[in-house]
């Protein structure tokens, strides 16, 4: 019996269409495998000649403005000289940026100037309301009917409409407040009002001819006092953070109306106006070592229109520099009388220099000590200096650095 001896004599089981397909699908993907590996190769081929040619033409750049500075102010080339040609040239670059980005001071100023005349320009819209004072019960009535042709001032939310009233006494004429003007820019002695009685309307919204029809009334004695009583009605956009924004104003002297019988008038929108409502006498003090200003609130001198045991008023002073909002800071509560006497200095830390702008602003609040109720805004007062103007009081303060001024201000609402 003979073995097999060679490889050659072992016979495989297929056929032979089966072996050609075999070998047929092994070229085919070897081929494809080749295809793949050319073409991979092709694109890293092609990006590492991409990137030599951009770090080529970055190195040409480099060495152009190298050469250029090496001309220009003799530099050898070296590394840490040409990163600290590039730090100049980028800090010229920003500063100039800077200055092309953000408006100059004539510009600002001349914003402010148009932002001023546009506030003085008419206001839109109208307010429907009546008023009678029935003689019977000396019981004055007030009904916010509709306000009309009110614009939309935001795309992004729609209004939310409230009518604020208050009926205010003129109590004295003539009070002697400097650096005062009336509405017209004369100088002219200011009347001090008091705030009788405060109201709100609901909320209507998403309309600019909202409908209210709220009813108000309150207990007058005397139908002489009306001569000396105002109604001043500001229709508002309210905001959940309490600040509303004051789309225009109706004032009514009662005086000058026979209201008694119910009288329906719709008076056009003015531009709102700040009244007289106390005096406070501040005290500034500027401490440039320590970078420090103290706010001395002395006296608070308003007028009462009913005496009350509880009622407590307390002020809170913020200060915003640069743009920058400090934290604000509050007196202690201190019995209301027709002077109150505070007597107490609260020291802000300024955080910049030099001081280009810098905003004081002192709230006084009305609260009771005993028994829990919200507070109650009397009026406000504005110090300080803007970057085309500034405050005498702040004048004064740093003409005598490191010396407290005194000076009353008018307290406005």
């Amino acid at each position: 019996m003979r073995l097999p001896s060679a490889a050659g004599d072992l016979k495989m089981p297929f056929p032979d269409t089966v072996k050609y397909c075999i070998l047929g699908i092994s070229v085919t993907l070897l081929l494809l495998a080749l295809g793949i590996l050319a073409w991979q190769a092709f694109k890293c081929c092609t990006q590492t000649h991409s990137a030599h040619t951009q770090q080529d033409s970055v190195s040409s750049d480099l060495l152009y403005s190298e050469e250029k500075s090496g001309a220009a102010g003799n530099y050898s080339g070296a590394p840490s000289t040409r990163v600290e040609d590039v730090s100049t040239e980028v800090h010229r670059l920003s500063r100039c940026l800077s200055q092309g980005s953000f408006p100059s001071s004539g510009s600002s100023q001349a914003e402010g100037d148009m932002r001023e005349q546009a506030a003085s320009r008419k206001v839109d819209g109208s307010l429907r309301f009546s008023i009678f004072y029935d003689q019977l019960q000396s019981r004055l009535v007030v009904t916010v009917l509709q306000a009309e042709g009110l614009l939309e001032h935001s795309e992004t939310r729609s209004l939310q409409l409230f009518v604020k009233l208050s009926l205010m006494c003129a109590c004295s004429e003539g009070v002697d407040v400097e650096g005062w003007t009336d509405e017209e820019g004369r100088d002219k002695a200011p009347v001090l009002w008091a705030v009788l009685q405060e109201w709100r309307t609901r909320i209507v919204k998403g309309s600019c001819n909202p409908l209210f029809g709220d009813q108000f009334s309150c207990i007058l004695q005397d139908y002489k006092e009306l001569h000396h009583i105002k109604l001043r009605m500001e229709v508002r956009d309210f905001d959940k953070f309490s600040r509303h924004t004051v789309l225009g104003e109706v004032r009514v002297p009662l005086g000058q109306l026979n209201i008694s019988y119910p009288l329906e008038l719709q008076e056009d929108l003015q531009t709102p106006q700040k009244d007289l409502v106390g005096q406070v006498l501040l005290s500034l003090k500027f401490l440039p070592t320590s970078q420090r200003l103290e706010v001395a609130l002395l006296k608070v001198r308003t007028v009462l229109t009913e005496m009350c045991s509880d009622a407590a008023l307390y002020a809170r002073i913020s200060v915003q520099c640069n743009q920058c909002k400090l934290r604000y800071q509050k007196t202690s509560a201190v019995a209301h009388c027709l002077v109150t006497v505070f007597n107490e200095v609260l020291m802000f830390a300024l955080p910049q220099f030099p001081l280009e702008q810098c905003k004081i602003l002192v709230s006084v609040y009305e609260t009771h000590t005993t028994k829990k109720s919200a507070k109650h805004l009397i009026g406000q007062l504005t110090v300080g200096k803007e970057k085309s103007s500034e405050d005498e009081h702040w004048s004064l303060m740093m003409r005598s650095v490191r010396q407290p001024i005194a000076k009353w201000h008018g307290l406005l609402i």
